[in-house]
C-alpha cells in the first residue's frame, strides 16, 4: 500500500508538468500555423534551420549535430516521436520558448522572427514520416 501512496503523491505533485511532457502542450496545440506549407516556406524553413538549428540537431535533423552540448542528446526531428507535442503550435512553442526551463535548448524567439519559426515548423514537418 505504501508504494501505491507514493505513486499517487508523485503523480499529484507532478501534475500538469508530467502530463505536458508526456502528451505535449494543450495550449500550444491550439495555435494554428499562419504560414502555408508551400515549397517557398519549406525552403525558407530549411535556410532558417541551417542557420540556427543544425549545429545541435544536425544537417539532416537526426539529432547528431557537431556542436550539441556534451551529453545533451538532441532529439531526432525526423521520426514519429515528439516529446513535447507534434502539432504545428507545439513545435512552434518549443522553438520559440524552449522545451522547458531545465532544457539545454534555449528559446529562439529573440533570434528568429515568428515567420521564420513557422517556416522551420513547415520544414521539419516535411522531413518527418508520412
Amino acid at each position: 500500500m505504501r508504494g501505491v501512496s507514493f505513486a499517487l503523491v508523485f503523480a499529484f505533485a507532478c501534475g500538469l508538468t508530467a502530463v505536458c511532457i508526456a502528451q505535449g502542450n494543450p495550449a500550444a496545440a491550439k495555435l494554428k500555423n499562419p504560414v502555408p506549407a508551400s515549397p517557398e516556406s519549406i525552403a525558407a524553413g530549411k535556410a532558417a534551420y541551417s542557420k540556427n538549428c543544425r549545429f545541435c540537431h544536425g544537417n539532416e535533423a537526426k539529432g547528431n549535430g557537431p556542436m550539441a552540448p556534451k551529453d545533451s542528446h538532441p532529439p531526432d526531428l525526423t521520426d514519429a516521436k515528439w516529446d513535447h507535442g507534434s502539432t504545428d503550435g507545439e513545435i512552434f512553442t518549443v522553438i520559440s520558448d524552449g522545451p522547458d526551463k531545465d532544457s539545454v535548448m534555449k528559446p529562439y524567439k529573440s533570434k528568429m522572427t515568428e515567420k521564420d519559426i513557422w517556416n522551420v515548423v513547415n520544414y521539419l514537418k516535411s522531413l518527418g514520416p508520412k
